[in-house]
């Protein structure tokens, strides 16, 4: 298994830990041989988590922006995002290892509480760490996490602050302090070696379904995959089938906040450099000195200062294009999508959404795009309501 993308990845973390990346690394492959395991993992999947998901033809779309669009539906596999996936497979994966207890962090909720929910199925106890700002505004997946068992730590590095990447610290601090006893599942594809592939790995399902279901429905290859970016597991998870088709499009939204111009977004890769965070190499958004710096964006899940090595590598190369998209974009998004399809996304989504748009200005009628709707949007009806008080 490779420990770099191109330049990017590794693992930068204290030696105590190193021991336990090592022993993750060689359970995981055996995990993968393993045919009772990836056998349950298949079977739970299917009837537990709700695979496949839909791609869904969305009509009306199509006609307002005058190109066929489908959205691939991970907003309603089990737990309402894509996020399960990973849960599941790690869960086992925990189990496999004979470890007591599974930690995580979380900043939307929705990883959290694909955990817990995990954690209640598996019998294993569960503790969350999540930023004192996600908690309030992200206060449903809470309750989700603390009816399903879970423990919350909240994180606060100074009064009323801590958000997703201060809970990925405290949970850090927790692993090397418990590492022998403690599982941490990791939320997307960052952090040290082999976090980044294995989490990759768990989530590649979401491409390899869009690829049968693309060719059953149209006979051919969508002419783009759009799917947001925050750590990026949802679109490495969309785009990692694809990447050796180089007539398919990939492109990644990331959060641009109140405008990159301003300072006040998570657009690591559209205006980070690169540097250590969380334990790899990749890009992020630090300060002179490559202290990582706080991210901003309207949605929780994506306010996050680095992002997934993978992604780093892909951008260098061009094979992933990536750009931002502001807040108030994706708010209108979100009630675009929920006025004209029924189908409320969460406010992560909705930044693939609001590309639509820019890929209009230069699409043909013949274009086929899919969209990775990759969570629902029920965990920010009351904070999109506070921001907008839309009918």
């Amino acid at each position: 298994m490779k420990k770099y993308f191109g330049n990017y990845g590794g693992q930068f973390v204290p030696e105590t830990l190193l021991p336990a990346l090592s022993e993750l690394e060689h359970a995981y492959e055996a995990f993968q041989k393993n045919t009772a395991a990836q056998t349950e993992l298949a079977l739970l999947s299917k009837d537990y988590l709700g695979r496949k998901t839909p791609l869904y033809f969305a009509g009306n779309f199509s006609k307002h922006f005058g190109f066929k669009i489908y959205l691939k539906r991970e907003d309603l596999l089990h737990g309402g995002a894509h996020k399960t996936n990973n849960g599941l497979g790690m869960g086992l994966l925990a189990r496999f290892m004979g470890k007591k207890r599974i930690i995580a962090e979380t900043g939307a909720g929705q990883h959290g509480a694909a955990i817990a929910m995990i954690g209640a199925f598996l019998d294993i106890p569960v503790e969350v760490y999540m930023g004192v700002e996600d908690i309030k505004r992200q206060h449903i997946n809470v309750m989700r996490m603390q009816i399903c068992g879970a423990k919350i730590n909240p994180v606060e590095v100074r009064p009323g602050i801590g958000s997703l990447k201060d809970a990925t610290n405290a949970a850090l601090r927790d692993w090397v302090t418990n590492v022998r006893t403690t599982f941490y599942i990791i939320g997307s594809v960052v952090g040290p070696h082999p976090y980044p592939t294995i989490v990759r790995d768990f989530q590649a399902v979401i491409g390899r379904e869009i690829k049968q279901q693309i060719l059953e429905k149209e006979g051919r290859l969508p002419s783009a995959i759009l799917a947001c970016v925050g750590g990026g597991s949802n679109a490495i998870g969309a785009f990692h089938e694809f990447l050796e088709d180089t007539d398919v499009r990939l492109i990644g939204l990331e959060p641009g906040g109140k405008g990159v111009e301003t300072g006040e977004h998570g657009a690591a890769l559209s205006a980070g450099k690169d540097g250590i965070l969380h334990g790899s190499l990749s890009r992020i958004l630090s300060t002179e000195d490559g202290q990582a710096i706080e991210a901003y964006s309207v949605s929780a899940g994506l306010d996050y200062p680095g992002v997934g090595p993978e992604h780093a590598h892909l951008a260098q190369t061009g094979r992933v294009r990536y750009y931002p998209i502001n807040d108030k974009d994706a708010l209108d998004a979100f009630y675009l999508l929920s006025q004209k399809e029924g189908i409320i996304p969460a406010l992560e989504s909705a930044h693939a959404i609001a590309y639509l748009g820019e890929y209009a200005t230069t699409a043909t009628p013949y274009d086929v795009v899919v969209i990775n709707l990759s969570g629902r949007g029920d965990k920010d009806v009351d904070h999109v309501w506070a921001l907008t008080h839309k009918c």
